[in-house]
C-alpha cells in the first residue's frame, strides 16, 4: 500500500522547531544573567557549616566557614578577620588595638577606645554565636577613661560571610559630666590588597595609599585633611586632591561602604541597615570611608553642625544606648572577570537590601533591643496650607516626617542622644513609621517647596506593639503675605544655585559627577576670582538663580591671608508701596560657618522697630550664642546700623568640610512699609566676617513678602 505523507504536517514543523528554539534561547539568557549575577556565591549558597566557637586566654575564634572571626581577649578588639584565601583583611601590621575597634572623642581631645576587660557567651548554638565584651566604669578611673558602661556585642550566624557589630553604652546617675563629641567603629585594612573604595554607584575611585599623603608625596592645602598630590604611589592619581571630607555623605544615603581588593577580588563592606541610632536626623552628613585604607560606621559626631548638637551628658543625667547593630559584609568574585568591581558592589547592595528588610533583627539577644513585635508604628498623612498659594490643601509629596525626641520644631537636627525614626511621604502626603522603639516622642517634618518646619503638638508614647493613626495633619509654612519675589528653592541646599568650575590644579575625579560638583576643593575661593573688583549684584526678573547667585557668601580676597567683607545686593521693583503696611523678609539659611551678615534697607539712619521672629511654629533658632553673622541693609548700604543681624552664629564648617548644606535656619524680618520706595529698590547682604575664606553662610531660600492681604 502507498503511503500518503501529510504535507501539512512537515509544513507546520518548521515552525515548532523556531518556537523551541527562541524558548531555549530565552532560557539560556534567564540562566546566564541569574548565574552571572551570583556565580561568586557559590560558596555561601551551599555553605552549611555549623558556628563554631573557641575561647582562649587570649583570643577568641568564631568561625562558619565562611569567615574566620578573631577577637582579642578581654580587651573586645577585632584583630583579624580570614576570608577566602586572605588570612586576615584587617592589616596586620598595626596594633591589635588599630584593627578594628570602637572609640569616643571626649571631653575635649580625649580619646578612648573602650578597651574591656571581660567577655560573656550570650548566645551559642550550631546556628549563632553572640558575644559581649564589657567594662564597668569606675570612679577610680574619673578623668582617665570615659564614664560609660560598655557593653561592645559581636554576632555570627551560620551562612553568612561576615559579622554583626553593635554596642550598649549606660551612664549611671552617679557618674561625672562629660562630652562625647564623636562615637563610631573604624576599621583598618590591608593596605597592600585594598586599594578601590566605593560609597555609592557615582563615588567609587583607586584611592591613594597613606604614604602618598605625606611630605615629600604631597602638598598640605589650607587645611590638615586636604592634600594636593605630586609624587603619588600611583601616577595616575598625580595632581588630584585627597580629603576625607570630599566622601562624607548623609545619614540617609550612608547605607552601604567600603573596599576592593582588585587583587583577590575581595570586598570589605559596612551596611547600616537602619538610621535609628544615628544622630542629626536624615540629613546630617558624616565620614564615611578614607585613605588608610580606612572603612567607618559612624554614629556620633560634631561633623557639620559642631557643637551645636547634643552631646554634653550632665552629672545625675542616666541615658543608655544600643548603637547598631551593623553588618561587616565579604564577598568575592572571580579575579578573571573585568567587572569584578560591578559584581562586588551590585552583590553587597543585593546583601544590603535583605538586611534592611531583616530590620529590627529577630537574632540580637539583648533585652535593649527590642524586636519587631516589641515595636509600634504611626501612621498619617500631612498636607500644606499656604492661600498665597493655593486656596485648597496641598499635598506635601515627599516630605520628610519623622519622630525623634520632645523638643522645639527642627530640634532634632541638633538632637544627639535619643533615638530617630524618619520616613517620607508618599504622592498624596501619607506615611508610615514603622519598627519604633517605645519611648516618648514628638512628630517632625519639612516639605520640599515650603519653609520652616511642622511639629505636631503633642507627645506620641509608643509602646510594644501598638499602632497609633493619626488624624490628617495640616501644615502652615511661615507666610505674612504675597510673594513679591524669590531667590532659590526652599530646600534646606544651596545645591540649586551657582556652582563653579573648580581650580584645575585641585580637581578630585571622584567628586566630577553633577550632583557632587560642590565637593570639589577650593570652590569658596574661586567667588574672589568672579567677583574680583566689585560684590555680587541680584537682579530680580533678569538675573537666573543657578548662574548669577553664588552657593556661598564668602569673604573676598585680597592678598596672601588677607579677606575683606562682602555685600551682595538684590534689585527690584515695587509698583506700590503700601507706607502703613508691614513687609516680611523670609530669609532660609542653609549653612552658616563663623561669619556675620547685616540686612540694609532705607536711607533712614535710625534703627527700625524690627522684631527677629524664627518662623517656625515653636520659635527653635537660637542664635545668641553661636559664631555667625549676616546684617541686612534695605536701600542704604552706608546706614550706621543695619535694619536686621543675625548676631554671630554656625559652627558647622560646612565650607572647607565640601557640604553643600550644614544646620537650617530660618529669620523672617519684619520690615515696615515706609522703609520701601515705589520703582528701584536694594536690599543689601553683608557678610561682616572676613578672618579667613571658611567664614561663610550659605543662603536656602529668600521670599520678600507684601503686607498681607487676606482676610483671617
Amino acid at each position: 500500500m502507498e503511503k500518503v505523507v501529510n504535507m501539512s504536517h512537515w509544513r507546520r514543523k518548521p515552525v515548532l522547531w523556531m518556537v523551541m528554539v527562541i524558548q531555549l534561547s530565552l532560557f539560556l539568557s534567564v540562566f546566564s544573567t541569574e548565574f552571572h549575577a551570583r556565580k561568586f556565591l557559590k560558596d555561601n549558597d551551599i555553605n552549611t557549616n555549623d558556628v563554631r566557637l573557641h575561647i582562649s586566654d587570649r583570643q577568641v575564634i568564631i568561625d562558619n566557614g565562611l569567615v574566620e572571626v578573631t577577637i582579642e581577649n578581654p580587651s573586645g578588639y577585632l584583630i583579624g578577620i580570614k576570608y577566602k584565601k586572605m588570612q586576615n583583611v584587617l592589616e596586620r601590621r598595626n596594633h591589635n588595638s588599630n584593627r578594628g575597634y570602637w572609640d569616643i572623642v571626649w571631653d575635649g581631645d580625649s580619646y578612648d577606645k573602650l578597651e574591656t576587660k571581660h567577655v560573656e557567651v550570650i548566645t551559642q548554638t550550631s546556628d549563632i554565636v553572640e558575644l559581649s565584651f564589657t567594662k564597668t566604669w569606675n570612679s577610680k578611673n574619673h578623668g582617665k577613661t570615659i564614664p560609660l558602661n560598655i557593653q561592645k556585642r559581636y554576632i555570627v550566624r551560620r551562612g553568612i560571610s561576615g559579622i554583626y557589630m553593635y554596642g550598649i553604652f549606660e551612664r549611671k546617675e552617679d557618674f561625672p559630666k562629660a562630652h562625647m563629641y564623636q562615637i563610631r567603629i573604624a576599621f583598618k585594612l590591608k593596605e597592600d590588597k585594598f586599594r578601590f573604595m566605593a560609597l555609592s554607584d557615582t563615588i567609587q575611585r583607586v584611592m591613594p595609599r597613606s604614604v602618598d599623603r605625606v611630605k615629600g608625596h604631597s602638598k598640605p592645602l589650607d587645611f590638615k585633611e586636604a592634600v594636593l598630590l605630586i609624587n603619588p604611589s600611583n601616577p595616575k592619581l598625580k595632581g588630584e586632591v585627597d580629603d576625607k571630607y570630599q566622601y562624607s555623605t548623609e545619614n540617609k544615603d550612608n547605607k552601604l561602604n567600603g573596599w576592593i581588593s582588585d587583587h583577590d577580588a575581595v570586598g570589605f563592606w559596612i551596611m547600616t541597615p537602619s538610621n535609628e541610632f544615628r544622630t542629626g536626623g536624615p540629613h546630617k552628613q558624616d565620614l564615611t570611608s578614607h585613605v588608610g585604607p580606612t572603612a567607618l560606621s559612624m554614629f556620633v559626631s560634631t561633623h557639620y553642625t559642631g557643637t551645636e548638637i547634643d552631646t554634653f551628658y550632665k552629672e545625675g543625667e542616666a541615658w543608655k544606648k544600643v548603637f547598631g547593630p551593623v553588618l561587616i559584609y565579604l564577598n568575592s568574585a572571580s579575579s578573571k572577570d573585568d567587572d569584578h568591581r560591578k559584581i562586588l558592589w551590585n552583590d553587597a547592595k543585593r546583601q544590603l537590601s535583605e538586611e534592611i528588610e531583616s530590620w529590627p533583627y529577630n537574632f540580637t539577644r539583648s533585652e535593649d533591643f527590642p524586636h519587631s513585635q516589641q515595636r509600634g508604628q504611626v501612621n498619617g498623612q500631612l498636607l500644606v496650607q499656604d492661600r498665597y498659594m493655593d486656596k485648597q490643601l496641598m499635598q506635601a509629596k515627599s516630605a520628610f516626617v519623622g519622630l525623634a525626641p520632645p523638643g522645639e520644631a527642627d530640634s532634632w537636627q541638633k538632637e544627639g542622644k535619643g533615638y530617630q525614626f524618619w520616613t517620607q511621604t508618599d504622592k498624596i502626603g501619607r506615611f508610615n513609621i514603622k519598627n519604633v522603639r517605645p519611648g516618648v516622642y514628638n512628630l517632625y517634618a519639612w516639605v520640599h517647596g515650603f519653609i520652616g518646619s511642622y511639629k505636631l503638638d503633642l507627645n506620641i508614647t509608643i509602646q510594644p506593639g501598638n499602632k497609633i493613626e493619626l488624624d490628617t495633619l495640616i501644615y502652615d509654612p511661615p507666610r505674612n503675605g504675597p510673594t513679591l519675589w524669590e531667590i532659590g528653592i526652599p530646600d534646606r541646599t544651596a545645591a540649586e544655585f551657582f556652582i563653579p568650575e573648580p581650580y584645575p590644579q585641585y580637581v578630585n575625579s571622584i567628586t566630577n559627577d553633577g550632583a557632587d560638583k560642590f565637593r570639589q576643593y577650593g570652590l569658596w575661593d574661586r567667588y574672589s576670582d568672579i567677583y574680583r573688583d566689585s560684590d555680587l549684584v541680584y537682579t530680580v526678573g533678569t538675573s537666573n538663580y543657578s548662574k548669577d547667585w553664588f552657593f556661598a557668601h564668602a569673604p573676598r580676597k585680597i592678598g596672601d591671608d588677607r579677606y575683606r567683607p562682602t555685600t551682595w545686593q538684590i534689585k527690584y521693583n515695587l509698583q506700590d508701596v503700601n507706607n502703613r503696611g508691614t513687609y516680611t523678609l523670609q530669609m532660609a539659611i542653609a549653612a552658616a560657618s563663623f561669619a556675620e551678615v547685616e540686612v540694609h534697607k532705607s536711607n533712614l539712619t535710625f534703627l527700625s522697630v524690627i522684631r527677629d521672629i524664627f518662623f517656625t511654629e515653636f520659635h527653635y533658632f537660637n542664635h545668641l550664642f553661636t559664631n555667625w553673622h549676616l546684617q541686612v541693609r534695605f536701600n542704604d548700604p552706608n546706614s550706621d546700623r543695619p535694619h536686621f543681624t543675625t548676631r554671630r552664629i554656625g559652627y558647622d564648617n560646612a565650607v572647607p568640610r565640601h557640604g553643600i548644606h550644614g544646620l537650617y535656619r530660618l529669620y523672617s524680618i519684619e520690615v515696615p512699609g515706609y522703609r520701601f520706595r515705589k520703582g528701584s529698590n536694594t536690599i543689601y547682604l553683608t557678610q561682616t566676617r572676613s578672618d579667613n575664606s571658611f567664614e561663610a553662610v550659605m543662603y536656602d531660600y529668600i521670599r520678600l513678602e507684601a503686607p498681607n492681604s487676606l482676610n483671617n
